[in-house]
């Protein structure tokens, strides 16, 4: 039966970082978080949200506001996949891109939470339902601006508390000083505990070839975004001169650019935006190409959402933490014995409060 939208609109709040955080080649200063709230006929509502981390909100704001919204007045609010791909072609002109990309999924996200909502059912449980609680691993203790001692103090405590692996970013000026501080932490914590490192796309082919070399003997999880997005040539070179997994996809925004990784085997671990994809519909797609490939997903950041993609999907590997919403909800993502646990709350399962959002409004 179809649900008639009668209101949707949009907003901008801007969202200090809990902690500094750098890595390679930025300072994450602020978040600038989009929402969207989306009402029907029937009395529900459903909220979605994307974000940047400091630029560019105020222009995802306009798309959304001019473009976007005014395409859903009226229209069937059960038709999720139609109405992104309507919003899409609508926008023909300036996709595939990050702007409406990142406004994409602001709607797309909302609609999912009507959906859900309208089902009484959680988000992991409707995306696919294959386990509740997913593997977790930490990234907070792990930022380029950290000393060595306070790496190995986080893995440690990362460790102590059950989590299965933790993230360290890398591009120091020299390889010796990323080495010293991964052999600090891997001398420390052993064997048993899975290390990451990150790159933030500093680095050339070249450098990141001699840079996996010098990590292999560290026995590392992956090595992620070692080169920028678009050199697909350069990942498949790397790729080929390696045996640590390399992963990317937190600055790629189309279910095609993932396909030509996928097919040119430049990426081990996918690790789908759903802010910056455009959404759950299209980062539903990503991760059933990704299975098709028998890879991994491990999505960035936002794992207040992701916690409930990653377990509804069979090839959902891990959760990145990075506490980034807990002065804007009123609750926190669950943790048991390293594990992420998936809300059961009909919804995108995120205990939004408003009175502390519109306190962050940005006129």
């Amino acid at each position: 039966m179809p649900v008639k939208i009668v209101d949707a609109t949009a907003w901008l709040t801007d969202l200090e970082v809990e902690t500094v955080r750098t890595d390679a080649v930025q300072a994450f200063l602020k978040q600038e978080t989009l929402f969207v709230s989306v009402t029907t006929d029937d009395g529900n509502t459903g909220v979605g949200y994307s974000y940047t981390i400091g630029t560019g909100g105020s222009s995802v704001l306009a798309m959304l506001r001019d473009h976007l919204l005014p395409r859903l007045a009226g229209a069937d609010a059960t038709l999720v996949e139609h109405l992104w791909r309507d919003l899409f072609a609508s926008t023909r002109a300036t996709t595939v891109g990050a702007i409406t990309s990142l406004a994409l999924a602001a709607v797309d996200t909302a609609l999912w939470d009507l959906r859900c909502k309208r089902a009484a059912e959680p988000l992991w449980r409707l995306a696919g339902g294959f386990r509740r609680e997913v593997p977790l691993y930490d990234t907070e203790g792990g930022w380029l601006h950290l000393s060595t001692d306070e790496l190995v103090r986080g893995a440690q405590a990362s460790q102590a508390a059950g989590w299965s692996g933790v993230k360290l970013k890398v591009g120091k000026s020299r390889v010796e000083h990323d080495l010293h501080r991964l052999r600090a932490v891997r001398d420390a914590v052993g064997p048993e505990l899975d290390l990451m490192v990150d790159a933030n796309q500093s680095m050339t082919c070249a450098e990141a070839r001699r840079r996996a070399a010098a990590f292999e003997p560290l026995g590392l999880s992956w090595f992620e975004e070692p080169l920028p997005a678009d050199d697909v040539a350069g990942h498949v070179a790397l790729a080929q001169s390696t045996t640590i997994p390399i992963a990317v996809g937190e600055s790629m925004y189309s279910l095609a650019q993932f396909r030509d990784y996928l097919a040119r085997g430049a990426a081990s671990i996918v690790q789908a935006d759903v802010a910056r994809v455009g959404g759950i519909t299209p980062w539903l797609k990503i991760a059933h190409l990704a299975e098709s490939f028998n890879v991994d997903v491990c999505p960035h950041f936002l794992m207040e959402l992701h916690v409930s993609l990653v377990a509804a999907i069979p090839n959902g590997r891990y959760v990145e933490h990075i506490p980034q919403l807990r002065a804007i909800t009123r609750s926190q993502m669950q943790v048991e014995n390293g594990h992420a646990i998936a809300p059961e709350t009909p919804g995108l399962g995120i205990d939004w409060d408003f009175d502390a959002i519109d306190d962050r409004r940005v006129a």
